[in-house]
């Protein structure tokens, strides 16, 4: 709990301004608590975070010595102190809703990310009004990063912009939605806090070089809504700098959240605009249950579609989007990650009609080692790229990690049984024609 806690906020208070999906919670300190599908880490020191940056760069090697193209999945947790990451996400999200705001005052309330666009002279007023910054200064603010050139700003052209003003010693202030009083964007990091956010940058340097070396693809895992935010951002911003001829690092989007589809088209708008290729694994999210509770005993909105069905129309709406982008720019890559049989069949019904080949590599599967081979042979067989994850380390570590997976998946003794039925199957067919050991 204490280290979701920064240390400016520990000697000034200041937690009850936070928004309560990024307050520290005793409830909810311990983020293993309910989570069926994925590994989670706790922050010990800086010391820690380096010893996992060796294991996971041990980890980029080991991939590149047993195969080609392999991937390597990293986690920020296990880089980070969680207080950056939640302290960050929270400054993403409102900076994000500041610009909701404005839009909704231009008419454009509800309207789909990229087609929001805010007219700069009516934005200027509308910050002057506010108190936030003079006309003469915010027209200073676009001059300087040359945006709102056409006359308009989106929201890309708005985060650039955050991240320039926010290195402005003055603090930005924006209007609280429940007070309409103006506060301040980013409250003061410690000297200690600001070195361990770079160190976080710098590891995740490493860990992007030594994988350009091995030709190794970097995944970068998602976890849960109150850190991920950052972890995106820093995701991207690896990208930007890794990805200019190929994909090497590879972002996570989670399609049970709300927001996915708006994540996945803006992130490869940017990578449109500025050149690199974007890298994606699709997955559909582990952390649903503890989300879930946390959000009903913090009383947020829950960040999570409401039912499976909604889940499955996102995730493939948003691998359809990805789909169409390779079709047209051929600077996407996307691992589909599931276990799905209706996913993986919609993918390859995909790909046919969009005359995208296995031959290109632009799209590729991954299951879990153990479960659903069903799957994995026959599209590897197919000549499609098709990847085991792999988890590995101390067994005490492990086994927990495997049996929330099967607990997650709770189709696996169906899909057991399918698989047994199918084997069976073929086993008769080999005794009926006379080629059992062909």
């Amino acid at each position: 709990l204490s280290s979701r806690t920064s240390a400016a906020e520990k000697e000034m208070g200041g937690a009850e301004q936070r928004e309560k999906q990024y307050r520290a919670h005793q409830g909810c300190g311990d983020h293993h608590g309910r989570v069926t599908g994925a590994h989670t880490y706790f922050y010990a020191d800086e010391a820690k975070c380096d010893q996992h940056t060796e294991t996971f760069l041990h980890c980029i090697d080991a991939s590149s010595g047993s195969s080609e193209d392999g991937f390597s999945a990293i986690k920020l947790t296990a880089l980070a102190r969680p207080q950056f990451l939640v302290r960050f996400s929270e400054v993403l999200v409102k900076w994000r809703r500041f610009f909701h705001q404005m839009a909704a005052e231009q008419g454009q309330a509800g309207w789909a990310v990229l087609d929001t666009k805010l007219e700069v002279e009516k934005l200027q007023e509308a910050l002057a009004n506010l108190g936030i910054v003079s006309k003469a200064e915010s027209q200073q603010w676009f001059t300087g990063e040359n945006l709102g050139t056409s006359g308009t700003v989106d929201l890309l052209d708005w985060n650039s912009l955050f991240d320039s003003r926010t290195k402005l010693s003055r603090p930005l202030l924006i209007p609280n939605r429940k007070t309409g009083q103006l506060e301040p964007l980013l409250s003061r990091f410690s000297e200690e806090e600001e070195l361990q956010m770079k160190r976080v940058l710098q590891r995740m340097d490493v860990l992007a070089k030594r994988a350009m070396e091995k030709g190794v693809r970097l995944m970068v895992d998602a976890e849960q809504s109150y850190f991920q935010p950052a972890i995106s951002r820093l995701t991207v911003e690896t990208q930007r700098r890794f990805n200019r001829s190929q994909p090497i690092i590879y972002n996570t989007y989670q399609c049970y959240l709300k927001e996915a589809y708006n994540n996945v088209t803006g992130d490869v708008e940017l990578s449109r605009r500025e050149g690199w290729h974007f890298g994606t694994k699709l997955v559909r999210g582990a952390y649903m249950e503890q989300e879930r509770e946390r959000a009903a005993q913090m009383g947020y909105e829950d960040p999570i579609n409401p039912n499976y069905e909604k889940t499955n129309e996102m995730y493939h709406r948003c691998l359809d989007y990805v789909l169409e982008e390779i079709k047209h720019s051929r600077k996407a890559s996307v691992m589909v990650a599931s276990h799905n049989e209706d996913t993986v069949k919609f993918t390859l019904r995909r790909m046919m009609e969009l005359g995208i080949h296995p031959s290109d590599k632009k799209v590729c599967f991954g299951q879990l080692l153990g479960m659903c081979d069903q799957i994995t042979f026959p599209l590897g067989q197919a000549g499609f790229p098709v990847y085991k994850y792999v988890p590995y380390g101390p067994v005490n570590e492990v086994l927990p990690y495997l049996s929330r997976r099967a607990q997650e998946n709770r189709g696996f003794m169906q899909r057991a049984n399918r698989e047994r039925d199918l084997l069976w199957k073929e086993v008769k067919r080999r005794l009926l024609t006379g080629n059992l050991f062909s």
